[in-house]
C-alpha cells in the first residue's frame, strides 16, 4: 500500500485549538516507551482503584449476562433496579431522600456527566466557575462547547475551600454553574457542611446551579456527606457521584446524577440524543453493588489506603515536600522544597531517575503549580518499591 500524504483542505473543528490532548495520555506514551526499554517504571500518577468489586458483583455481572433477553438495548433512564439502589444508597449513606423515578440519572460515569450538564444548561459564551485547582475536565469539555471559564481560587490558607468574599465581589450576571469537588481532588481537602450550607445560599441568591463532584466521600473517610443533605439544595444543585472509586469499578463506567426532576428531564433531553442506554447486566451488578455491607468499605476503602497512605508520606518526606495529614481520597497532595524552580524539576528527575511516575500538580491548575500528587492506588509493595527508589536518588 502506498505511503503518502496528500495535501487537502480538511481541517478540524476550531473548538480543537482550545484544548490539548489530556497529560495522562501525552504522559502515558512516555512511561510506555519506558516500559517498552524495559525500565519497569512505578505509575502513582492516576487515580484508577487497583481492587476489584466485591465478589457479589461480579457474580451478579456473570450470571446475568448468561441471559438471552439481557442484550438489547436499554432505557436511557436506567433500569428500575438501578435507580432504586441508588436511592437506597443515598438514603443510607447520605441520610438524602432521592424519588428514583425522577430525581436520579445514572450515568455512564460524571465525565459524561459533566458533558451533559454543560449540554443541557449553558449556552455558548455563558460563564461557568471553575476550580483552581480542579480536575482539568471541568476546563476542557466547557472549553469544547463554548463556554467562557472563569476560575475561582481554592488555596491552602483558606483550606482549599471556595472564598465566599472573593466570589461575591464577582460579576456573576453571566455565570450559569459552579462546578465544586468535595471531598476535593486534588487538594484531599475534606467536605464541610458550611461550606455546603454556604454554596446553596450562595446559588440560591445569584441564580446559579452548583454541580457537585463527589466520588471521594469512602476514601480514608468516616463522615459521609452530600451537598444535598442542605435544605433547599435540589432546587439549585446537582451532584454527581461515581462508582469508580467507591466500588473499585473505574472501568465499568457507572455513575449518577441527583437533584430535581426538572433537571432530570432536561439533562435527559440531552443524554438521550447521545447514547443508547447500559448493558443490562452491568446495570444489575452495579445494583448489586451499591449492596455492599459496612465491612466491605472499611476493607477496601479505608483499611488498605491508609496502610498505602503511610507510604506516600515516607515519599513525601523523602522529597521534601509538605502536605496535610488531615486529607482524605486516593491522593496525597504535597507542596514541594522552595528551591525547585518549577514541578517539573522534581517529578522529571523522579521519573527518569527512580522510574516512578508522579503528577506535576500545574495539570489542575496554576494553584497548584507548586504541588505534587501521589495516587494510592498501586499495590503496598509497589509503593514500597517506589519509596526505595525515591530513596536511592534522593539521599
Amino acid at each position: 500500500m502506498e505511503n503518502k500524504l496528500y495535501n487537502t483542505n480538511i481541517k478540524p473543528a476550531e473548538r480543537l485549538s482550545h484544548v490539548n490532548e489530556y497529560y495522562f495520555s501525552i504522559k502515558g506514551k512516555e512511561v510506555a516507551q519506558m516500559n517498552a526499554e524495559g525500565k519497569d517504571v512505578i505509575s502513582l500518577a492516576i487515580g484508577s482503584p487497583d481492587m476489584p468489586p466485591s465478589e457479589r458483583t461480579i457474580e451478579t455481572l456473570c450470571q446475568q449476562a448468561h441471559h438471552n433477553n439481557n442484550h438489547g438495548y436499554q432505557p436511557t433512564t436506567g433500569i428500575p433496579e438501578l435507580r432504586q439502589a441508588m436511592a437506597k444508597f443515598y438514603k443510607r449513606w447520605y441520610r438524602v431522600d432521592l424519588n428514583p423515578d425522577n430525581e436520579i440519572q445514572p450515568l455512564i460515569g460524571s465525565k459524561e456527566g459533566i458533558l451533559h450538564v454543560t449540554l443541557a444548561f449553558v449556552n455558548p459564551g455563558d460563564q461557568v466557575l471553575v476550580p483552581n485547582p480542579g480536575y482539568p475536565t471541568y476546563t476542557s469539555l466547557n472549553k469544547i462547547l463554548g463556554s467562557e471559564i472563569v476560575n475561582y481560587d481554592l488555596t491552602p490558607e483558606n483550606n482549599w475551600q471556595p472564598d465566599f468574599e472573593a466570589l461575591e465581589q464577582m460579576d456573576l450576571r453571566k455565570v450559569k454553574i459552579m462546578w465544586t469537588n468535595y471531598p476535593n481532588m486534588p487538594t484531599g481537602a475534606n467536605a464541610k457542611k458550611e461550606t455546603y450550607e454556604k454554596l446553596v445560599d450562595f446559588a440560591l441568591r445569584h441564580n446559579i446551579i452548583i454541580v457537585n463532584d463527589n466520588p471521594y466521600s469512602f476514601i480514608l473517610n468516616q463522615e459521609h456527606l452530600s451537598i444535598l443533605q442542605v435544605p433547599g439544595a435540589k432546587r439549585c444543585c446537582i451532584e454527581f457521584n461515581s462508582m469508580s472509586k467507591s466500588h473499585n469499578m473505574p472501568g465499568w463506567r457507572v455513575g449518577l446524577l441527583a437533584t430535581n426532576a426538572e433537571f432530570v428531564k432536561w439533562i435527559l433531553k440531552v443524554k438521550s440524543n447521545i447514547d443508547s442506554g447500559t448493558f443490562r447486566p452491568l446495570q444489575l451488578a452495579a445494583a448489586a453493588a451499591y449492596e455492599n455491607d459496612d465491612q466491605w468499605h472499611e476493607e477496601f476503602n479505608v483499611k488498605v489506603y491508609a496502610e498505602r497512605r503511610s507510604l506516600a508520606e515516607e515519599i513525601m518526606k523523602t522529597l521534601g515536600c509538605t502536605y496535610d495529614p488531615e486529607q482524605v481520597g486516593m491522593f496525597l497532595w504535597g507542596r514541594i522544597p522552595d528551591h525547585y524552580q518549577n514541578v517539573e524539576d522534581l517529578t522529571e528527575k523522579v521519573l527518569h531517575e527512580a522510574r516512578v511516575f508522579i503528577t506535576p500538580g500545574f495539570i489542575f491548575g496554576s494553584n497548584g503549580s507548586r504541588y505534587i500528587r501521589i495516587s494510592l492506588c498501586a499495590k503496598k509493595e509497589k509503593i514500597s518499591e517506589a519509596l526505595k527508589r525515591i530513596q536511592n536518588v534522593f539521599k
